[in-house]
């Protein structure tokens, strides 16, 4: 449940984006409590990339307020995002094919760990690396392919993959933009197990398609629609929002 006692890992205060005539994001509040998995649908040509850019320091806004872990972030570039702890994956991968899934995230935790590593070689080799990798590997259920290269995996293990890789990076926020893309429905299944396992012990913001899987994942949803965030609460407070099932999720019905 929500508390307004909280204070919110991460804040947007009237935040605004414009192209030319478009209000890409108009006057945007919103509030992600700690611990949740916040979800933010909308129909596409919401905003919700333009919205999610800002919030991880690609985008820098024209106006408004974001505050992460009660710091000022705003107009701040991506590392200084990465670097406070947030941590986004992106609709399309992007990963060492020609190195196994284990080698890929013992980078992602030497990445963490800093630079007293001998990079590639400690990615095959040092266990400081290899083993929290296992672990992470485990966690998105990708153990048993650990040694296969990702140019040898499936897409929908490719997208764990990247799971895995922003979990080594130990973020306090994991941004997951649309983790179902492309997938079929047993790997779609996959990933809600997988995102199921880190409810309550990640706060995840999670922008998604695929309304079975937000409301199995989400305590809380927004729905952006044309740049403007026109309800927050539970699944079933969205659910029985007729100005929500008129913007968006009677679109998805038809």
């Amino acid at each position: 449940m929500m508390s307004s006692e909280k204070t919110p890992i991460l804040k947007t205060t009237n935040l605004c984006k414009r192209f030319g005539g478009v209000l890409a994001t108009d006057h945007v509040n919103l509030d992600v409590q700690a611990g949740q998995v916040h979800a933010l649908i909308g129909p596409n040509g919401a905003g919700k990339t333009t919205l999610i850019s800002q919030l991880s320091g690609l985008l820098k806004p024209d106006r408004g307020r974001i505050e992460f872990k009660s710091k000022n972030m705003t107009g701040k570039p991506a590392h200084k995002f990465s670097r406070a702890g947030l941590a986004r994956s992106f609709q399309i991968t992007s990963l060492f094919a020609d190195m196994t899934l284990l080698q890929n995230v013992a980078l992602a935790v030497q990445a963490q760990a800093g630079h007293s590593f001998r990079f590639w070689r400690d990615a095959t080799s040092d266990r400081r690396l290899l083993d929290p990798a296992y672990e992470h590997l485990q966690t998105t259920g990708l153990v048993n392919s650990a040694n296969k290269q990702v140019s040898e995996v499936s897409h929908g293990e490719r997208r764990q993959l990247e799971i895995a890789m922003a979990l080594a990076t130990e973020p306090s926020l994991l941004l997951l933009d649309e983790p179902m893309a492309g997938m079929g429905p047993d790997e779609s299944n996959m990933m809600v197990e997988i995102l199921l396992k880190l409810s309550g012990k990640k706060t995840i913001l999670l922008i998604e398609h695929d309304m079975d899987a937000v409301f199995a994942l989400a305590d809380c949803i927004s729905v952006l629609v044309y740049g403007r965030i026109i309800a927050t609460g539970s699944k079933q407070q969205i659910q029985s929002n007729p100005e929500v099932r008129a913007a968006y999720l009677g679109e998805e019905a038809r």
